[in-house]
């Protein structure tokens, strides 16, 4: 027990000597404590233990039952002592586990945004239309789709424009027909 006791001590004090308290070695350091506290008082029950047992074979068992009572004293005692010290180192490493949760939540999100910044302006560079270019255009297409429909009655939809495009290639006598490609360079543009 005293090795352990040298040992202990050895490790704490080389330890706090070259580096500054974190609190990840204040809740190990509250941890040895308590293990050494544990440890020494667990020692002294156990050798009350032993001696109380000498002395009733002694002095019988008035005695014994006296020490019985003694050392469930004692033992209570050392629990709610165990259990407070227990709860603090508790209630600090989850303390500082939150912190730390905290920081890497917002390390990401800085790290996010960073990286959504450079694909931004990545983007602006390469000449690709952002989301405000797109609802623009949006606009502007819905804007001429009403005009179109304000002036010619309808829009046409693709569908029914190649419905008609077929129908009237039906209808023209078959040496007059043009191939779809010469057909379109012969149209007039609408522009």
């Amino acid at each position: 027990m005293a090795k352990f006791k040298k040992a202990a001590k050895k490790a704490t004090a080389s330890g706090t000597r070259g580096r500054a308290k974190t609190g990840k070695d204040d809740a190990r350091q509250q941890a040895e404590q308590l293990s050494s506290k544990l440890s020494e008082s667990a020692q002294q029950i156990w050798l009350a233990g032993v001696g109380a047992f000498s002395r009733a074979q002694a002095e019988g068992t008035k005695l014994f039952d006296a020490l019985i009572k003694e050392g469930m004293t004692l033992e209570q005692t050392a629990r709610r002592f165990a259990g407070g010290q227990a709860d603090v180192v508790r209630d600090a490493v989850g303390s500082k586990v939150g912190q730390a949760r905290e920081r890497a939540s917002d390390t990401w999100d800085r790290l996010e945004k960073v990286f959504e910044d450079r694909v931004q302006r990545s983007l602006v560079k390469l000449g690709v239309p952002g989301r405000d270019d797109l609802n623009e255009l949006s606009r502007r297409v819905d804007a001429l789709t009403a005009e179109l429909r304000r002036q010619g009655g309808s829009a046409p939809r693709k569908s029914t424009a190649r419905k008609t495009a077929a129908s009237k290639q039906a209808t023209q006598a078959p040496a007059a027909r043009k191939s779809p490609r010469k057909a379109a360079k012969s149209r007039p543009s609408a522009s």
